[in-house]
């Protein structure tokens, strides 16, 4: 099953698209969201402004193995994307990716119509939000941003590109801890470097790390990169004894957090707490057939897993398949019942 990447349409605010639920966000809760919607027979239409399915984890960690989807003991995330788009493929799923949802609005009949940056129009019988963090930007490595592209990277796509270099993560937080345990079996050497001798990643994945005899420098800071064509050495300096060391290195991985934004969400009308989309126990927001699931909502007792994801979007979809249809049940029996 190959994931879906961006389907052209020409920008023509003339035409516009009809269905029964458009999705906004094609991370694991947007494409379980598809398949329910499938499942339900509805139309479904799921928008990312990315060019392909799967959210952060096709854009960070497509090859990192997940460990808390249930039933999945282990799963690599590109797996995990993977077997999504094909359990929704039965239900003839439109894509509509690399298109930002800029503007939202309602017709007379209350139905949301949803415009993109490219010009296409959406009228759907209902929308559900998936968006994760909203558009996320790396925290940039001040010493290295003109080294971008050319040794220092901020995602790790494909751990084979970094085989046989010496390899420098910088960052604290449970992504850098993950990336200098992916790359520790194929690198010549891993060394992470973080400011601060407490880190924010979960004590097991520090754990794995020291048990793999990767060198952990704290205190400090990269401070310079240094190198011609590409790096070739980073430069740490010590944060209270002002000592410095040079490293050998040939990538530089920055893992220092990212900066989300709601973007144009902002503007819509939505009921927010801090930078989230506030829902009640339906999933619905406070507009009319506007729902959200997934990381970027917020409600007392939010916890933020795939899993808590999943089942956040099936209540949406099926919320929302009761307003499109008074009539229609808001349980529509278990996926055993039904033939394939």
């Amino acid at each position: 099953m190959s994931v879906p990447t961006v389907e052209p349409v020409a920008p023509d605010e003339s035409s516009v698209i009809e269905t029964d639920i458009l999705i906004i966000g094609a991370g694991p809760a947007g494409l379980y969201g598809a398949y329910y919607a499938g499942f339900r027979g509805l139309r479904v239409a799921v928008m990312d402004v990315l060019p392909r399915c799967g959210g952060q984890i096709s854009a960070m960690y497509p090859e990192k193995p997940i460990f808390d989807i249930a039933g999945f003991p282990s799963v690599r995330g590109r797996d995990l994307v993977d077997n999504l788009v094909a359990q929704a493929a039965p239900y003839g799923v439109r894509y509509l990716l690399g298109q930002r949802a800029v503007e939202l609005s309602h017709g007379p009949d209350c139905h949301p119509v949803v415009r993109t940056d490219r010009g296409t129009a959406v009228r759907a019988g209902a929308v559900v939000i998936t968006g994760g963090v909203g558009t996320f930007t790396p925290r940039p490595l001040p010493a290295g941003e003109d080294y971008l592209g050319r040794g220092q990277v901020y995602f790790v796509p494909d751990p084979a590109a970094h085989t046989d270099h010496d390899v420098v993560v910088v960052g604290g937080g449970d992504s850098a801890f993950d990336w200098a345990a992916l790359l520790a079996p194929i690198a010549r050497s891993v060394t992470l470097v973080h400011r601060s001798a407490r880190f924010r990643a979960h004590a097991a994945s520090v754990a794995k790390v020291r048990a793999l005899g990767i060198e952990i420098i704290t205190d400090s800071e990269v401070s310079a990169l240094h190198g011609t064509s590409g790096v070739e050495r980073v430069e740490v300096r010590h944060r209270v004894e002002k000592t410095t060391r040079l490293l050998p290195a040939r990538t530089v991985v920055a893992a220092l957090g990212f900066i989300a934004d709601l973007g144009p969400l902002q503007t819509w009308g939505l009921e927010l707490q801090a930078r989230r989309i506030a829902v009640d126990t339906r999933m619905a927001t406070n507009l009319p057939r506007v729902f959200a699931a997934g990381d970027i909502t917020d409600y007392p007792g939010k916890v933020r897993l795939i899993s808590v994801g999943f089942g956040e979007v099936a209540t949406a979809v099926n919320n929302a398949a009761t307003v499109i249809d008074p009539e229609a049940a808001l349980f529509p029996g278990h996926s055993t019942e039904k033939e394939n």
